[in-house]
């Protein structure tokens, strides 16, 4: 157990499940080495195209993955909340970054170097089990995004971006409409109707900053209907 006082990345590391199976003095290497970055609202916390410093986790806040498409126009194919990691495509393959990385609220990350990321990999199980199990989930997000981009109406985009794909860790979501709209790639008023349209048929409830999913089964037929040759 921790006090309140405990530093907040003590206290996010010892929560990692791959943490607790290193010896005392790796991880005692493990946070000294860790350091974190903080962004204001709006703000592009890392930029694309920029060696990968290592790899990140969103400590608090909240933000989203874009890259430029041409044109001056950005897609977001990804948004991520506090606690989850990301960047390690660009670690391992030791190649720049591909996307902006833009704080939807005042956030902080915290990033594990390079170097501690190899050392890591190169000797750790449980290390190595816990990045597989995240490379496999990022697959299925990236097949969700690729299906679901083929015919996408408002309510499949903002269905998407409510899934399990990427919010595993709660139904309850504190996101504004605005967050989500960001996230969605769409209009607050597009969001909105969308947002309402589901509540309508009962997959999700709205309150203040907050989107409760009820109906994850329902949410997933939104998201994904099934082709005519399918259903």
């Amino acid at each position: 157990m921790f006090s309140a006082s405990t530093n907040p990345v003590t206290r996010f590391l010892a929560a990692q499940p791959w943490v607790s199976g290193l010896p005392v003095r790796q991880q005692q290497t493990l946070e000294a080495a860790v350091f974190t970055l903080r962004a204001r609202k709006g703000a592009t916390v890392l930029p694309a195209n920029e060696p990968a410093q290592g790899w990140y986790a969103v400590l608090s806040g909240l933000v989203k993955i874009e890259s430029e498409v041409g044109a001056g126009r950005c897609s977001t194919f990804l948004g991520l909340a506090a606690g989850e990691w990301f960047g390690e495509g660009s670690v391992l393959k030791n190649e720049p970054r591909r996307y902006n990385v833009i704080a939807l609220r005042d956030t902080e990350l915290l990033c594990l170097p390079n170097e501690l990321f190899r050392s890591l990999s190169a000797g750790s199980i449980a290390f190595n089990q816990f990045l597989v199990e995240r490379l496999n989930h990022k697959l299925g997000q990236a097949m969700a995004i690729i299906k679901a981009g083929r015919t996408r109406t408002p309510e499949q985009r903002v269905a998407l971006s409510l899934s399990r794909l990427f919010w595993s860790r709660t139904r309850q979501l504190d996101l504004t409409q605005d967050e989500l709209a960001s996230l969605a790639g769409m209009s607050r008023q597009t969001a909105n109707r969308a947002l309402n349209n589901l509540q309508q048929l009962g997959v999700i409830s709205l309150s203040m900053n907050r989107i409760t999913v009820l109906d994850d089964a329902a949410l997933t037929r939104v998201m994904l209907p099934a082709s005519p040759d399918e259903a």
